[in-house]
C-alpha cells in the first residue's frame, strides 16, 4: 500500500509561503527646492562678502604703504608761488581744504599732454556724478613758461574741463614748483623756426585737503581708474596727524 504524501506546503512552509517584497526604509522628506536654493545663495553671499572684505583690506594696506613711500620721498612738500590765467598769484596753500589733481605739461605738447588732460578731465567728471563726494580741483602747471603765459594757457585749457585751472610763472618759479614734485623738465633743441619740445615727467598728482600728496598716476592709468582711486582715498581720508 502506497504511503500517502504530505502536501508540500506543510513540508516546506518557509520556502513555499508567499514571498513578501522588502521595501527600503522611508527617508525623511528633503528641503523644498526653493529652500535649498536659498541656502546656496546665502552661502555664496557670505563667501563673496568675505572675499570683498579681504580685498578691501588689502587695497587699504597697499594705499597706506604707497602713502608712506611718497612721504619718504618728500614729494609735493613745501609751497610754490605761481599765477593763474587772470594773473592772480597762486600758492599751494591756496588749495588747502580741497582735493586737487595736478598735472605738469605745456601747451605746445603734440600728443601726451592733451591725452593726459582729457583723462584728468574725464576722471573729474566721473567724480562729479556722485554729489556726496567733495569736489576735486583740476590744476595744470606749465613747464614751458617762456611760451605759456596767461593768455596762452587760457586759450589752451578752454578745450578741457571748465574748472581746469592753469598756472604759470617765471622760469625760476616754475622750476621750483616742478622740483617740489621731483618732475623732470628739459627743453630740447630749437628748430629753424625756433620751436622746441619740452621733455618732462608724465604724472598726475593727487593732493588731499591738507595739501599732502596722496598718490600719483602714470600714463597707463585710465580715467576710470583715476576716479576709482581718488574715491578710495576720499573714503579713507583722515585729517593730517591721524596717520
Amino acid at each position: 500500500m502506497l504511503r500517502s504524501l504530505r502536501p508540500i506546503p506543510q513540508l516546506c512552509p518557509a520556502l513555499c509561503a508567499p514571498k513578501r517584497r522588502l521595501s527600503a526604509p522611508r527617508s525623511a522628506p528633503g528641503l523644498p527646492l526653493r529652500h535649498r536654493l536659498a541656502v546656496v545663495s546665502a552661502v555664496a553671499a557670505v563667501a563673496t562678502a568675505g572675499w570683498l572684505y579681504l580685498r578691501h583690506q588689502k587695497e587699504q594696506q597697499q594705499r597706506a604703504r604707497r602713502l608712506r613711500h611718497l612721504r619718504e620721498l618728500s614729494l609735493g612738500q613745501g609751497d610754490f608761488e605761481l599765477r593763474d590765467t587772470a594773473g592772480t598769484p597762486r600758492r599751494k596753500a591756496d588749495f588747502l581744504g580741497r582735493w586737487v589733481l595736478l598735472y605738469f605739461g605745456f601747451t605746445h605738447c603734440p600728443d601726451v599732454c592733451p591725452e593726459e588732460l582729457e583723462k584728468l578731465s574725464r576722471a573729474v567728471q566721473l567724480l562729479e556724478r556722485e554729489p556726496a563726494l567733495p569736489p576735486v580741483q583740476p590744476v595744470f602747471v606749465t613747464v614751458d613758461p617762456e611760451r605759456d603765459d596767461e593768455a596762452a594757457l587760457q586759450r589752451y585749457l578752454r578745450d578741457f574741463h571748465p574748472r581746469l585751472l592753469g598756472l604759470t610763472g617765471t622760469p625760476e618759479q616754475v622750476r621750483a614748483a616742478a622740483a617740489k614734485f621731483r618732475v623732470y623738465v628739459s627743453a630740447g633743441p630749437r628748430d629753424a623756426d625756433g620751436d622746441y619740445v619740452v621733455d618732462h615727467s608724465v604724472l598726475t598728482f593727487l593732493l588731499d585737503p591738507d595739501g599732502i600728496l596722496r598718490d600719483c598716476y602714470g600714463r597707463s592709468r585710465t580715467a576710470e581708474e583715476l576716479a576709482r582711486s581718488v574715491r578710495a582715498h576720499m573714503d579713507t581720508y583722515e585729517p593730517a596727524g591721524w596717520e
